[in-house]
């Protein structure tokens, strides 16, 4: 669902993925961040390239059920984030060291958690990137039509535009450390106001001009598919322990998160209401491929693809770790990378629609990742003490976490299929 908020691996030390965030020691609280600027590291770690797939997804579920959807979605986020901040501080005399999601899993249930949060980041973290190339592709296609189409999906005007830029991922990815590439998840929030800001106002124009009709509540199975790009928008978990470690005032991290996620989500409600009421039925999956043909069109839409192509190394960057540590000793090994990169790609490929993509990747991963897991570290260290109407929230937030995880996926691999075949 964002742009800084992907690199969020749980165990990385080599790459800052918020730039607003100092790094731990030295001068102390000197060097912590005050509530604004805890404020804007949450936006930063959650406002992304999702939020160009709302509208879209506003079209599926209706004006107002995707607005309910976007606010649950916000509310259960924030809860399970503030789950982790819980279990942290529970666990801090015993365990002082966890800064970071995977840390949390290790203390809570040794290996086989970190190896859980480590899985779901790895897989959330890939599965951005291949949403980053649908999206530049689709965009360059669209924007730039000199590819014959083809019913072959590595021949596309898509995939050719995917072949052309692999030669120079494989070189950015090749780079061993990405520090310096950090401060572009600062620049793609900047890009992605931008953009917002832009298909706002075109919005505003084309209903004024010429109102389309509008639907406010859609079937199960688009409600199913809304979660699922809801809940990608909002991931932004991996990232809550560094943020709270960083934050000046513990104790009003809980208000200052929650005012953030309230912002963002109204933010998105509006975007994604906005984009579906100017343009009804003929929304598309790329909100920005909606806006006319003018250069402000064509330079908000190259930006982005300009701003995701340089921010796919550092998202890839948790995945490399990972990779490294579990494949290669922990040593830098270039064609690992080259064939991550590759996977990436052809992935990329096969998918034909980015905001049905964003759809499987957040009922599958993001679901797991940003409820079950919180629920389950939850219910772990406090279990034992809690009454059971708290046992039972924690029992229920993984079981719907499941249930969605499993049908949100089925009803995302059929639309998916059936956009292929179309």
């Amino acid at each position: 669902m964002g742009l800084g908020n992907e690199a969020s691996s749980s165990s990385s030390r080599l790459l800052d993925p918020a730039p607003l965030l100092p790094h731990h020691g030295g001068d102390g609280a000197g060097k912590l961040s005050s509530q604004p600027k805890t404020f804007a590291n949450v936006f930063i770690a959650v406002v992304g390239a999702g939020v160009l797939g709302l509208p879209y997804t506003f079209s599926r579920t209706g004006w107002a059920a995707g607005s309910i959807l976007l606010l649950s979605v916000a509310a259960l986020t924030f809860y399970c984030m503030m789950l982790l901040v819980a279990c942290r501080r529970r666990l801090a005399d015993e365990h002082p060291k966890i800064a970071s999601f995977g840390d949390l899993g290790d203390a809570v249930f040794r290996g086989p958690g970190r190896l859980a949060v480590d899985t779901m980041l790895v897989l959330s973290q890939a599965s951005f990137c291949v949403g980053y190339l649908i999206f530049i592709s689709n965009t360059m296609a669209h924007l730039y039509p000199v590819f014959a189409p083809s019913s072959n999906a590595l021949l596309s005007p898509k995939a050719l535009f995917i072949w052309a830029m692999l030669p120079f991922q494989l070189g950015l990815n090749s780079i061993k450390t990405l520090t310096l590439l950090a401060p572009l998840s600062i620049f793609a929030d900047v890009v992605d106001l931008g953009a917002m800001g832009v298909v706002l106002g075109e919005d505003v124009s084309v209903w004024l001009a010429k109102p389309p009709p509008v639907f406010a509540f859609g079937g199960l199975s688009a409600i199913l598919y809304g979660i699922g790009v809801s809940v990608y928008a909002f991931e932004g978990i991996g990232m809550v322990l560094p943020l709270e470690a960083e934050a000046a005032n513990k104790k009003k991290f809980g208000t200052t998160l929650g005012l953030s996620m309230g912002f963002i989500a109204v933010m998105y409600g509006l975007f994604g209401a906005m984009g579906y009421i100017a343009f009804g039925d003929a929304t598309r999956d790329i909100i920005t491929t909606n806006l006319g043909t003018g250069w402000l069109s064509a330079a908000v839409q190259l930006g982005l693809c300009i701003n995701l192509f340089f921010t796919m190394p550092v998202m890839m960057h948790p995945v490399y770790e990972v990779a490294e540590r579990l494949l290669h000793g922990k040593r830098y090994c270039w064609w690992l990378r080259w064939l991550l990169v590759l996977a990436v790609g052809l992935s990329a490929m096969y998918v034909p629609n980015f905001t049905d993509f964003l759809a499987l990747v957040g009922s599958s991963v993001c679901v797991l990742l940003g409820f079950v897991l919180p629920a389950s570290f939850h219910l772990k260290v406090f279990g034992a003490e809690m009454s059971w109407p708290g046992v039972l929230s924690d029992v229920l937030l993984v079981l719907l976490g499941l249930s969605l995880a499993v049908f949100g996926t089925y009803t995302s691999l059929l639309q998916i299929f059936h956009s292929s075949s179309a």
